[in-house]
């Protein structure tokens, strides 16, 4: 399930695909190719494909998968190529509250933009507190229906989605054509395993802690573009958090002004 790097961030123009993990690298058993017929262009080489490295990823979705309520932060830069080819860094953070099944909060703060979303299990609230604006849509009723609806009908993208939806897909290898063990890590003085795979249009690395089986870093470099734009993340992880549903809740500021939020459909015809 490659995804746009905009699941993270919303900046000017597209950098990579990002988490691209449990869903689209496969975690299932490896197989020997068949050397007859020749494997179509870009397929992955199965002795590439490290089951060590690929089995690291499904512990780590399934962790993902079984954290019923916590907080992660994430200390972000993303590489943006100007019309001129001149490649610029932005920084950022991203912060969320998340109590499965169906509450979230994310504040995105970037060089870029700032933007905080809720997610009550009925309503999703996008509130910019820059510029005193929210507008509020219904929502579906669990975190695994919000991202695509919203994405499908409103054109909203809410950043890390992919926390939410790590390995729910049936297991699939058909897009990688790299996977390793590079070594033990340190990052912020937790110890990792770094890992680092390929596939045709970007490479990227992840680094997950030997721990708690969570990831603590993420860069995605693009080879599509001749700049080879770069995403980094660096995450930081609070589990089991007890939370009171006022913090889910959207209490517009006395200044703030209520907007509509245009549906994909309108955009598209103008209205």
């Amino acid at each position: 399930m490659p995804l746009s790097h905009r699941s993270l961030e919303t900046p000017r123009r597209r950098v990579a695909p990002l988490l691209v993990l449990a869903a689209s690298l496969g975690c299932g058993t490896l197989h020997a190719a068949d050397p007859s017929p020749a494997p179509p262009a870009g397929a992955a080489d199965a002795s590439a494909l490290d089951p060590q490295a690929l089995d690291a990823l499904n512990v780590m979705g399934r962790h993902l998968r079984e954290l019923k309520s916590f907080e992660v932060h994430a200390d972000t830069t993303i590489d943006e190529v100007g019309d001129d080819g001149q490649k610029l860094q932005f920084g950022g953070t991203v912060d969320y509250k998340v109590k499965r099944p169906d509450r979230l909060r994310a504040e995105i703060d970037s060089d870029r933009q700032q933007r905080t979303f809720y997610f009550d299990g009925k309503t999703l609230t996008q509130y910019a507190p820059r510029m005193g604006y929210y507008a509020s849509v219904p929502a579906p009723a669990t975190l695994r229906d919000l991202a695509g609806i919203l994405q499908g009908k409103y054109g909203v993208t809410l950043p890390l989605t992919d926390l939410f939806r790590w390995g729910e897909e049936k297991d699939d290898s058909a897009g990688l054509t790299g996977a390793a063990f590079i070594g033990p890590a340190k990052i912020g003085g937790t110890e990792c395993g770094h890992y680092a795979f390929r596939q045709p249009d970007a490479d990227w690395q992840v680094w997950i802690a030997q721990a708690s089986n969570l990831p603590c870093k993420l860069v995605i470099t693009t080879l599509d573009e001749p700049q080879q734009p770069q995403y980094a993340a660096v995450f930081t992880w609070k589990p089991n958090v007890a939370f009171d549903d006022r913090t889910f809740t959207f209490e517009p500021p006395k200044t703030a002004h209520r907007i509509e939020i245009a549906t994909v459909a309108d955009s598209a015809s103008g209205q």
